[in-house]
């Protein structure tokens, strides 16, 4: 697939993610999505390549267009919607709206664990994960044995997920709501959405929250509640700490593969890292 070279002067950024960086079109009717430097072109077009089956399965998503780069950056270029805004920026500026778009979210996230996937087209998320463990150089054999193991034991499920879901990759422009980041679209257990968004709300930093989704760490862990009470709908509380328990596995395996895949396999293992895998993988 070939990269189309833009000149970032008839562009304004307009977003920025934990890998990526946004830019909207001047003219105002497309966006690039261009990431870091170094994590290579083959990263962007895989993305694209996701993106295409997803926009064309008719998830609601804006639509693919071209592989682009900055000379330096690699990424793509997409439908800009306008009049757009993700619903934490929402959030972010209208407190108010916090409870509201979170069950709106959660009804969105169950709608789409509840959608059948193609699985000759979408990959299977417990293979992506295999996959990323596997090729972690740095990460002791026996904790790399276990978490494989423990991979081993998650059954198979035909439910498409985000791959990435929290409550910013989800974009609204008053009429539509519309998935955006959709580039580790697989299928797979809800568990593997569910468990990383758990995570996020619950155990990042106050500066990675404040950066990645404009409000702190009080709102995200509301936000969950409200979200995990509308997700499993009329469950008592005690059933719904039952399933935030059945997340860690899932969570430990997720969040080695992520940062086997930003590393591209190499890289030291950190302190907190192993410390997670061990608290999470039971």
């Amino acid at each position: 697939m070939e990269y189309q070279k833009i000149n970032l002067d008839n562009y304004v950024q307009t977003g920025e993610g934990g890998t990526a960086l946004t830019y909207s079109n001047k003219a105002g009717n497309t966006l690039v999505k261009l990431f870091s430097p170094g994590m290579g072109a083959e990263n962007a077009a895989r993305e694209f390549r996701v993106n295409q089956v997803v926009y064309r399965l008719g998830v609601p998503t804006p639509a693919p267009l071209r592989l682009v780069t900055d000379g330096e950056r690699y990424g793509a270029e997409y439908e800009l919607i306008p009049a757009k805004r993700s619903f934490t920026r929402i959030i972010s500026e209208e407190p108010e709206q916090l409870e509201p778009l979170t069950l709106r979210f959660a009804r969105l996230a169950r709608q789409l664990h509840q959608t059948p996937a193609n699985t000759e087209i979408l990959p299977d998320m417990r293979e992506l994960v295999r996959y990323h463990i596997g090729r972690y150089e740095a990460l002791p054999e026996e904790l790399k044995e276990r978490l494989l193991a423990k991979l081993a034991t998650i059954p198979t499920q035909a439910a498409c997920l985000h791959g990435d879901l929290h409550i910013g990759n989800i974009i609204t422009d008053g009429t539509r709501d519309l998935w955006i980041d959709v580039g580790d679209f697989a299928y797979g257990c809800p568990e593997w959405d569910l468990g990383m968004m758990y995570y996020a709300d619950h155990f990042m930093s106050e500066e990675r929250a404040q950066s990645i989704f404009h409000v702190g760490m009080d709102t995200l862990k509301k936000h969950w509640a409200l979200f995990a009470r509308e997700y499993w709908s009329g469950e008592p509380a005690a059933e719904i700490a039952a399933h935030e328990k059945t997340l860690y596995p899932f969570i430990a395996l997720k969040i080695t593969s992520l940062v086997s895949k930003l590393h591209d396999g190499k890289g030291s293992v950190s302190e907190p890292l192993l410390n997670m895998i061990n608290a999470y993988l039971r």
